[in-house]
């Protein structure tokens, strides 16, 4: 049971973006005893970078997702960056989209309820589905997490 945890964290202190090309998600999934580092890489970290797109209105937050999901996610999750800003510059309502989304590096606690529980439980690289905050409806990108 506790050697699982062992063999993924393979000696780096708090390095875990460069620790797998993208499987984190499966990976972690589920271990929630004795989990250790893997349990680290999503729900425990202390800072995560995203960008994000907002949207008052649930269906254009919807279009926006269907424009993300036919360019990048009918192959999985992962949406570029570069992608995601593009998108983010022509939907999202928040000042932020300007930067293409870009939100930056934030801590634990600096974001309110749902937001923070998806951009904290998403894995690097991959682009949340559409959730509603107080805010309005958002999509999240996770690009990097540290403790």
């Amino acid at each position: 049971m506790g050697k699982d945890s062992k063999t993924k964290d393979s000696g780096g202190k708090g390095k875990g973006k460069q620790s797998s090309g993208g499987n984190d998600e499966n990976t972690s999934k589920g271990k929630g005893k004795g989990g250790g580092k893997a349990a680290d890489e999503l729900g425990t970290c202390t800072y995560v970078k995203a960008r994000h797109i907002l949207c008052e209105k649930q269906g254009k937050i919807n279009e926006a997702y269907k424009k993300l999901q036919d360019g990048w996610l009918s192959n999985g999750d992962k949406v570029p960056p570069a992608e995601f800003a593009k998108v983010a510059a022509e939907y999202s309502e928040c000042p932020s989209g300007k930067k293409g989304g870009d939100l930056g590096w934030f801590p634990r606690g600096k974001m309110a309820g749902p937001f923070q529980d998806v951009a904290f439980s998403t894995s690097i690289g991959a682009t949340s589905a559409p959730f509603k905050s107080t805010h309005g409806y958002h999509i999240i990108l996770c690009e990097g997490r540290k403790n």
